[in-house]
């Protein structure tokens, strides 16, 4: 044979086990996932990167398992695809589990491969995309498919923090398959074809006789809006391929990089007459905190997290003069914007990642308090509520606050007061500051003066108090003589004395006292 021809049979067969590698589990297989509505393994890849920027890194890998038949089936690849690639030109590594090849199933051998492009992007300080697609463990591998799971979690554990990992969940995530995505930073889910569960229907109905569907129990919408495990819910995978690339815009590559900047037409020192008029005149009538978020930011565009869970706060991503920044905002049209076990919880981890990554935080107060009764007081208030309290106090980040209305006795303390290294506070004339609102307030104080008071005359009494009340305490100048507050401003001005105020604040220093690391309420 002349050194041409077998020159030519190399590359012969390195093309024959690229094409083996790239079928998975064959054309059959992927028409069945194409009929549900799901995308193939290597077509999630393509769109979630820019065009032509794929490098696949362990394409030959195969599995090493010699039991139950399994060694006459060995894909190259083994059912995961991972390499690395570019979002906006900007380096990812990324991996796709591929259900058509042994369900997508976890082996000791593409576990490896996970690990691999997880030590490479924390050498490159690159983030991670996972797209997840998989039945679990591998069944016929034991114990080597768990050691391959744990060494995945303590990868997820040592990169959190240093740099943003994305978890996509596209089909089923079940049993440890869940505690991965659970330790990274967000979670998408696809409406009608991803769940996640530590137990399925069959086991809860064996063992507590509970009758439910895999949808019910784990599906999109159950982990966005109830559980708050998820983050985000996209109607396909296409969606929310896009999100993720858009969730991307406002996010540094890593824990030393600064949150990214984008160029803006929206001038820094746009005047906004209508939050002028945007706060009833009634304290006790809502309006909807979102309208003043996007009359501040960058072009309107706001980058909303955890959309459906605690939607008595919100959270998410926008630029300012920019800048990409978080914002964290209670909402008075729902639940009059009061902070509960769950609102506690959102915040604190969204406040958590923004001062991990170097995002600047913007907090929006309108908060009556946090919400009593037996079920919040059983189900820890104190606790979790605490969570918001030091997520707050611990970021070094840039912070700024601007009350726009109620803020009212220890949730005032938590929504990044001054008193807790808030660099700037900001309120405008309609804010409120006090221990209680003025019908509490009146019912404590006077309660004596008004009990002694002929019954014909006390409701009278009562009003009058509270009008008093209101007058002394329903303003924000009390604060602002005593600095708390650092200046009153006039909402139409919003916009420029908070850009202004990021500016100042661009090279700011502060950090926590040396430690391994603290002890936040869990």
């Amino acid at each position: 044979m002349t050194a041409h021809r077998q020159h030519h049979d190399r590359l012969e067969e390195l093309r024959k086990l690229n094409a083996e590698a790239e079928a998975g589990g064959g054309a059959e297989r992927r028409e069945r996932e194409h009929k549900q509505g799901k995308l193939s393994a290597r077509e999630r890849i393509d769109l979630v990167l820019d065009e032509g920027t794929f490098e696949e890194l362990d394409k030959f890998v195969r599995h090493s398992s010699h039991d139950f038949g399994m060694e006459t089936q060995r894909p190259p690849g083994d059912g995961f695809i991972t390499g690395f690639g570019r979002i906006n030109g900007r380096l990812v590594y990324v991996f796709a589990q591929d259900f058509t090849v042994f369900g997508g199933s976890l082996s000791e051998s593409n576990a490896g491969k996970i690990i691999k492009i997880m030590d490479l992007a924390m050498r490159a300080g690159a983030p991670v995309i996972g797209l997840n697609d998989s039945g679990g463990a591998r069944i016929q591998e034991g114990v080597k498919s768990l050691a391959g799971y744990a060494e995945i979690f303590l990868r997820n554990t040592l990169a959190s923090g240093v740099i943003p990992q994305i978890s996509a969940i596209m089909g089923p995530c079940a049993g440890g398959a869940v505690y991965s995505p659970a330790i990274t930073d967000f979670i998408f889910m696809t409406r009608d074809t991803s769940y996640m569960f530590v137990t399925g229907p069959d086991v809860i109905k064996t063992v507590t006789h509970e009758e439910v569907t895999k949808q019910e129990l784990g599906g999109a919408m159950t982990h966005n809006a109830t559980s708050g495990v998820a983050h985000f819910v996209a109607v396909d995978d296409a969606e929310c391929l896009a999100m993720i690339r858009e969730l991307f815009s406002y996010l540094p590559s890593n824990n030393l990089d600064d949150a990214p900047k984008r160029p803006t037409v929206d001038p820094w020192d746009r005047v906004t007459p209508a939050l002028n008029a945007i706060v009833p005149e009634n304290p006790q009538q809502p309006y909807d905190i979102k309208e003043v978020i996007h009359a501040l930011v960058d072009d309107g565009e706001f980058f909303e997290v955890h959309e459906h869970f605690a939607k008595n706060i919100v959270v998410g991503f926008a630029h300012m003069d920019g800048r990409s920044i978080g914002i964290v905002a209670n909402q008075p049209a729902f639940l009059a914007g009061v902070l509960d076990i769950n609102a506690s919880i959102k915040g604190a981890r969204f406040v958590r990642f923004c001062d991990c990554f170097n995002i600047p935080l913007l907090t929006l107060e309108d908060v009556p308090g946090f919400l009593p009764g037996t079920q919040q007081e059983f189900g820890g208030i104190i606790r979790n509520g605490a969570k918001l309290l030091y997520a707050f106090a611990e970021a070094t980040v840039p912070k700024i606050t601007l009350i726009t209305r109620k803020a009212y006795g220890g949730a005032y303390c938590v929504m990044s007061s001054k008193h807790i290294r808030t660099d700037y506070n900001f309120a405008w004339p309609t804010a409120e500051i006090a221990v209680m609102g003025p019908e509490g307030a009146v019912n404590i104080v006077y309660k004596r003066e008004i009990d002694r008071a002929p019954e014909a005359d006390r409701e009278a009494l009562r009003r009058e108090k509270i009008d008093e009340f209101r007058e002394t305490f329903a303003n924000p100048y009390v604060a602002a003589e005593s600095g708390y507050i650092d200046a009153v401003i006039e909402p139409a001005h919003t916009r420029a004395r908070i850009v202004a105020a990021f500016r100042s604040l661009e090279n700011k220093r502060d950090t926590n006292p040396r430690k391994k690391h603290g002890n936040i309420p869990l």
